[in-house]
């Protein structure tokens, strides 16, 4: 290591979470920097007497003063370590039986592949980047090289956009890295479904993967079933009720650009003619629907993230509780519901209680047939239980 690398030294009693191996150093952790450490910059962390804790990258604008590369002291940050660290995750997607020529799966999902702020999706031919901090900006060409190198791709594309690399200090940045600029429309196949992707101008990084085995779920409750799709998005859900027997399926979100491509992906499917599109706001829609009395037999529910700070917890909870409450009205008796958090910091005990709240004020009794999270590709680092963010719950409804 050369002499010259900056140094982190932490206060007195604050090495705690990393010596449990947690990859975050918030700023409220530090007593000193020795040395001008740039933005992205690896620096040594040290306890308060000077022990070796971890090497990570600096970031000067954000909270989370650095995140961790690696705890081994005799291991280097450079070329090699991104080699074996995207190495790693892509085998473990391989071993999953992911990287089928038309299949999409997370590829590397940051903290919890070891590589805290990327994460790469692969939609067949493509990946798409996220690049959220300032460590992995600093190893942009890196890390665009390997992958590269790795999975041999038709094209890398950029989605880093966001408040999480606002937080680090960066501007936002979207368009190809390396190879051919994605098609418009990319046709991906996931459990027996269609689906058509839009990298450059899709949610997230042109999907939803998380939701891919959650769907199928979902969809075995759907035989002969009049289905509700809410915040359907590009209809995910629909589209595998429909494959799975359902009579017919409404698709509800607020983007009419959404819908324009859930009409196409279920037309590919041969399912459209079972269809109906409602561009509208769900909370106010589902409402109207309420009051004129529709029903229906399997009613999901995939809203956005409600919580994006722990701060807004309690207003978060509420919102996921009056669209839950909506949901559980619309069920016939004997039917199901499928209702999810994205959010974080809404943990599977208080998604939980807040689903029972609702339905007691909805005047409802509901008993849980299954419990869903995310899938594999999105695994959760046993040191970093903050990569645990996907929770469902599959009710029946009385």
């Amino acid at each position: 290591m050369p002499a010259s690398q900056p140094k982190i030294w932490l206060k007195p009693g604050r090495e705690k979470s990393l010596r449990r191996c947690h990859p975050w150093l918030f700023s409220g952790a530090i007593e000193r920097v020795e040395g001008e450490a740039a933005a992205g910059a690896t620096v040594e962390v040290v306890g308060s007497s000077g022990e070796f804790l971890a090497r990570g990258a600096y970031s000067p604008a954000s909270q989370i003063r650095a995140r961790v590369w690696t705890f081994d002291r005799g291991e280097s940050i450079d070329a090699a370590f991104f080699r074996r660290r995207l190495a790693r995750a892509v085998e473990s997607r391989r071993r999953l039986g992911l990287l089928g020529a038309q299949a999409a799966c997370r590829l590397v999902f940051a903290e919890s592949d070891g590589l805290p702020g990327l994460v790469v999706d692969r939609y067949g031919d493509y990946l798409v980047c996220q690049i959220m901090s300032a460590g992995v900006e600093a190893w942009r060409a890196t890390i665009v090289e390997l992958l590269a190198e790795l999975c041999a791709p038709r094209g890398i594309y950029e989605r880093s956009e966001g408040g999480a690399r606002h937080k680090e200090g960066l501007p936002s940045r979207r368009g190809a890295l390396a190879g051919d600029e994605p098609p418009r429309e990319l046709e991906i196949v996931a459990g027996g479904v269609r689906l058509v992707v839009d990298i450059a101008n899709g949610q997230k990084t042109g999907a939803y993967l998380d939701q891919q085995r959650n769907r199928e779920r979902v969809a075995a409750h759907a035989r002969d079933a009049e289905v509700l799709d809410a915040f359907s998005y590009t209809g995910g859900f629909a589209i595998s009720c429909l494959h799975a027997g359902a009579k017919s399926a409404t698709l509800l979100d607020s983007s009419a650009d959404a819908l324009a491509l859930a009409e196409r992906e279920t037309a590919a499917n041969a399912v459209g003619d079972r269809c109906r599109f409602v561009v509208a706001n769900v909370f106010d829609e589902l409402r109207a629907v309420r009051e004129a009395g529709t029903r229906f037999d399997l009613v999901v529910l995939d809203p956005p993230k409600f919580v994006h700070s722990a701060e807004q917890i309690n207003a978060g909870s509420r919102g996921y509780k009056d669209i839950n409450m909506l949901g559980l009205a619309l069920v016939r008796p004997g039917g199901v519901l499928a209702t999810f958090s994205c959010s974080g910091h809404v943990d599977a005990a208080l998604f939980q209680k807040i689903v029972a709240g609702a339905a007691v004020d909805a005047g409802r009794t509901a008993h849980i047939l299954e419990r869903l999270s995310q899938p594999a590709d999105h695994p959760v680092a046993t040191e970093f239980p903050e990569a645990d963010y996907l929770k469902g719950l599959i009710l029946r409804v009385h």
